[in-house]
């Protein structure tokens, strides 16, 4: 069990010191003892997947094709885009975005299995290729929505995943009024989707423990949730560095699947 702190700089002392094994053991310890348990994540997540993440030196945006090099890829994946250049844009969401056919990994598998378990209240997630609930998560929070949902701008008409991957027109259009079908995704000059924003605050606020993994914090939607939280644990998980570290109690410069896969779980009572 971990040790009941006297002070803030006492428990700091503490998780400091831990290394190899016993850096382990706390993580299990703090799971196990919190209540509220959520899970904020980013590309790293879904990069042990094969899913390319946006800014590391492999990652979508380095990326080389003569058709999209004159802009810029916030542009390509911006409402901008969409808006004043339809063709560019869905050309480049199919053949960079169409995460039908990918399998969760190690990580979406165990934090499917903490929810299950009851030592997992949600996950937050900024990531848009459904492989959180394809592992078998419920609680998931798509605070950048998904690519497997797409709707028509006009009379909503709502799609599933393979609508514009396989749709032939540039710019695939609705069969019942013959307007434009959008992937339902937050796009750069978009407004989060206030439903799934207000869920994953309600989660930040009663969590007693959040564990961030896969990003840098460098969005701004992550970060102003990761920002939310005063809970009693923060655990972060990131091969790189990441915003905040200096106020985890426990950093992980590691594979996050590797990480959790370390994660041991016992069915907890009235959960």
């Amino acid at each position: 069990m971990l040790p009941d702190f006297p002070s803030i700089r006492a428990k700091e002392k503490y998780f400091r010191a831990l290394e190899g094994d016993r850096k382990y053991d706390a993580l299990n310890e703090i799971i196990e003892e919190s209540s509220h348990v959520v899970f904020l994540g980013g590309a790293g997540v879904s990069t042990e997947s094969g899913i390319p993440d946006f800014r590391s030196k492999n990652g979508l945006y380095k990326k080389r094709d003569s058709r999209f090099n004159k802009y810029k890829p916030e542009y390509l994946l911006s409402y901008s885009c969409l808006d004043k250049k339809p063709e560019v844009f869905f050309s480049y969401f199919r053949k960079n975005l169409d995460c039908r056919n990918v399998e969760p990994n190690a990580a979406h598998i165990k934090l499917a299995e903490m929810e299950r378990t009851g030592h997992l209240d949600g996950v937050i997630t900024q990531n848009i290729d459904g492989l959180h609930q394809k592992a078998g998560s419920r609680k998931v929070c798509e605070i950048h929505g998904s690519a497997l949902r797409s709707y028509c701008v006009s009379c909503n008409t709502q799609y599933g995943p393979d609508f514009i991957f396989e749709s032939r027109d540039d710019v695939p259009g609705c069969p019942n009024c013959g307007k434009m079908v959008r992937p339902d995704v937050t796009l750069y000059g978009e407004f989060l989707p206030q439903n799934a924003y207000e869920e994953a605050v309600s989660l930040i606020r009663y969590a007693d423990c959040l564990i961030i993994g896969g990003t840098s914090l460098e969005v701004g939607s992550a970060a102003q949730l990761a920002h939310m939280y005063h809970g009693k644990y923060l655990v972060i998980i990131n091969k790189g560095k990441t915003k905040m570290e200096g106020k985890a109690d426990l950093v992980f410069h590691e594979s996050i699947g590797e990480v959790l896969r370390r994660v041991e779980l016992s069915y907890k009572k009235g959960r």
